[in-house]
């Protein structure tokens, strides 16, 4: 029987994780997934960026069967936001302008998840309490309002919630109104159209019409896991901090700590992850002999952007490096340093440099 991944030496782990975006990037990049990609967007035009937790379990694209690169994700410990914060809020921003100067509306999903099997399943980063989530969720959907409007002509901001023991969507409409995928037949993929608009009817047609191939996903996907036996009670092993963006390869459950820079404190989030994988080896949920430390930036050219985005990763680092190094000098003895720079077309993580041990 195979060694699990987190029982390996922290050399195997690492190369693992490295082959697992080298694959990602191989299958991003291959003739069929581009031409899916091309076709899906032909038909379905309407921007989709998707606010959510950083936990491996919620994989929209795979939850939705929706092609690579169509789903625009932003990823953080806990899937705690704010739109407020300048760099966020110009990302969101920029990706809405983007859409609206192809004549396409925008659909933001503001996702919390939980697990109606067991509470403790639920999101860390609100005490595993899904109506603190929800509460959060929809005070992103508030600042969303005040960003682009509330008339949602042109951006709809839709709280959903994501039920980790199903892969099932739950949408939010006004007040108390739901619409639970995972509640519904298969059958009933007729009906998500007519449910959409009673339950979202200020929701713009277009906008609504490039949803439902997300809704009609995730009802054959739910209901594909129905009677199938799966790891629910995965206890926590991560060994991994990841600082930045451009972890779209990385969807193994309790693997990796995701912190994005999407707040004015990176201290804080950094800190609590380096905690946690503190408390994992001390519990002996995974080998003591190192994690890793990944810090990364998406860029779209060489020249000017590449630079950019390496001097980010730098930054972000040695940053991440400093915070490990005061709170757990232990922990910094044995931390794998990979600082790296991912170029968006097509999905390749190039490193820029490693090293062992704390920073200097």
């Amino acid at each position: 029987m195979p060694i699990p991944l987190h029982d390996r030496p922290i050399a195997e782990r690492i190369e693992a994780l490295l082959a697992l975006s080298r694959q990602h990037a191989d299958t991003y990049c291959s003739p069929s997934a581009s031409l899916a990609r091309e076709s899906y967007l032909a038909r379905h035009p309407t921007r989709l960026l998707v606010l959510k937790c950083m936990d491996g379990r919620i994989h929209i694209p795979h939850a939705t069967r929706t092609p690579l690169g169509i789903i625009s994700p932003f990823r953080n410990l806990g899937g705690i936001f704010d739109l407020g914060w300048p760099y966020l809020g110009e990302l969101v921003t920029e990706a809405v302008a983007e859409g609206i100067r192809a004549g396409h509306g925008s659909l933001l999903m503001i996702t919390y998840h939980f697990s109606r099997g067991e509470r403790l399943r639920g999101c860390a980063g609100f005490g595993c309490d899904a109506g603190a989530a929800l509460t959060h969720a929809r005070e992103i959907r508030a600042q969303a309002e005040r960003l682009f409007g509330t008339d949602h002509q042109h951006v709809y901001p839709l709280v959903c919630g994501f039920e980790t023991d199903s892969d099932a969507l739950i949408l939010h409409g006004e007040g108390e109104a739901t619409l639970d995928i995972g509640a519904l037949a298969p059958d009933d993929g007729e009906s998500l159209g007519h449910r959409v608009a009673a339950l979202c009817p200020d929701m713009p047609a277009d906008i609504r019409r490039d949803l439902l191939p997300l809704l009609e996903g995730n009802l054959a996907h739910a209901a594909s896991l129905r009677g199938v036996a799966r790891q629910l009670d995965i206890e926590h092993r991560e060994w991994v901090i990841c600082v930045g963006r451009g972890f779209d390869f990385l969807h193994l459950p309790n693997t990796a700590l995701i912190i994005g820079p999407y707040g004015p404190s990176l201290a804080e989030p950094i800190g609590t992850a380096a905690d946690i994988i503190d408390a994992n080896m001390a519990a002996g949920r995974i080998p003591d002999d190192g994690l890793m430390l990944l810090a990364s930036t998406p860029y779209q050219a060489v020249g000017v952007d590449r630079a950019r985005a390496e001097l980010k990763s730098h930054f972000l680092a040695d940053f991440a490096s400093r915070v490990i190094q005061e709170r757990h000098p232990w922990l910094a003895e044995r931390m794998h340093r990979h600082t790296a720079v991912v170029h968006w077309p097509t999905r390749r993580l190039d490193l820029l440099d490693t090293g062992i041990g704390r920073p200097r």
